[in-house]
């Protein structure tokens, strides 16, 4: 049975507090492949309009909307034209804040997320926010889901308790603004956290002269 589900008033306060006491939390989408659950053990904080690291700091969009909706729903984008990411939108309605659910533990239905991604290891099957989406079949349609309505498709719930003293923080991952904002947080020696990337910019070759 699973634990109770987080309460929306949850969601309703700033968004470095709400992130780091998402580590813990158990995540469950109930799809028609099969359920699987997954234990996050790494998050990141955005701040909307007040940060410039977020999809939201431009302003509303179509891409975006949800972010600007009620706290407690999901946000679903496509990213390099290969991977879905996902968010969960925090703060007062408008205020389009959320975090990015970026790493977890497997700890149900382990067998449809190895289908879902054959050639990982069990380690890596939720290691990184495109991997977790991946095994947890969230996809673009996920998109503006409830995860605080009992018996949702996407829900998430209460876990175990996470030691305060275990819980990491610091830089944001493979962003180019904020990049130094830690708002990145993490289980302290959790082998399913995923591994650090600072953005690189790409080098651009100069022109040959003429």
């Amino acid at each position: 049975m699973d634990a109770a589900l987080l309460p929306r008033d949850f969601f309703g306060g700033p968004v470095d507090e709400i992130a780091p006491a998402l580590l813990g939390r158990v995540l469950r989408h109930r799809a028609p492949g099969g359920d699987v659950a997954v234990r996050l053990t790494e998050v990141e904080a955005y701040a909307g309009p007040l940060d410039p690291a977020s999809h939201a700091y431009r302003g509303r969009t179509p891409r975006n909307e949800v972010m600007f909706g009620p706290p407690g729903h999901a946000y679903v984008y496509f990213t390099y034209g290969m991977h879905f990411c996902m968010n969960l939108v925090c703060g007062p309605d408008g205020t389009s804040s959320a975090v990015l659910v970026r790493a977890g533990e497997i700890i149900a239905g382990e067998e449809t997320a190895r289908a879902r991604r054959p050639r990982s290891t069990v380690r890596d099957l939720a290691r990184g926010p495109a991997r977790l989406c991946e095994a947890l079949g969230i996809a673009r349609g996920q998109n503006g889901l409830d995860v605080c309505t009992p018996g949702g498709e996407l829900t998430i719930h209460e876990g175990d308790a996470v030691d305060p003293a275990t819980v990491r923080r610091g830089p944001r991952t493979g962003v180019t603004a904020a990049k130094d904002v830690p708002w990145r947080f993490w289980i302290d020696g959790d082998p399913h956290v995923s591994q650090y990337r600072a953005h690189v910019p790409r080098n651009r070759k100069a022109p040959a002269p003429r």
